[in-house]
């Protein structure tokens, strides 16, 4: 009787082992491609709510951890303040994405894609000027991306509460973006 027990708690480790593998970044495909195809497999998610969803996990992780850089790397005290700011707001809309996400059974990336862990990469070699010139460049052109993506979600999502979320983030990423011209103004002097 004892041997039938550990044979089936050797055999359901082993299933246990094999699934984490299965599901596992190999490198192969990113996180953000992987949620994707996982809400694919799901008839209760639509496409453009997966699309949304997905897109904003990884710009918000990316915001994150980019921001935390650049309280590290940066040379000039707006460039750092400015980080600060990308970790406490991404952090907040982030908590409350997953949240949505998981009332709504979407599954969302669970690390950088493979972009942004390049960028992050190449910019943990930069500091100093050249650190907060490429960070503000960068952090104008994705709060530009950013803005098209909640902003088309904002008038056009048929799922109220995303659709909400993205009207109510949708302020505090035109003034992240406004805030990165001006310093991307004032570094550039």
């Amino acid at each position: 009787m004892k041997t039938g027990k550990y044979l089936f708690l050797i055999a359901a480790s082993g299933m246990l082992v094999w699934q984490s593998c299965g599901n596992s970044n190999s490198g192969k495909t990113d996180s953000t491609t992987q949620a994707s195809e996982v809400n694919e497999q799901k008839e209760t998610v639509s496409d453009s709510l997966s699309h949304f969803m997905v897109e904003a996990a990884a710009g918000g992780m990316a915001e994150v951890e980019l921001g935390n850089l650049a309280q590290k790397n940066g040379q000039s005290a707006r460039v750092k303040a400015f980080g600060a700011m990308m970790v406490k707001d991404h952090s907040k809309a982030n908590e409350e994405l997953k949240a949505l996400a998981s009332a709504k059974n979407v599954t969302l990336p669970a690390t950088l894609s493979d972009e942004h862990q390049k960028h992050m990469e190449a910019m943990q070699k930069m500091t100093g000027a050249d650190f907060d010139k490429h960070y503000m460049d960068m952090m104008n052109k994705d709060h530009v991306d950013d803005i098209t993506l909640f902003d088309e979600t904002s008038k056009s999502s048929i799922d109220p509460e995303v659709k909400a979320f993205a009207a109510k983030t949708l302020p505090i990423l035109k003034m992240h973006l406004d805030s990165a011209k001006r310093i991307n103004e004032a570094i550039k002097k």
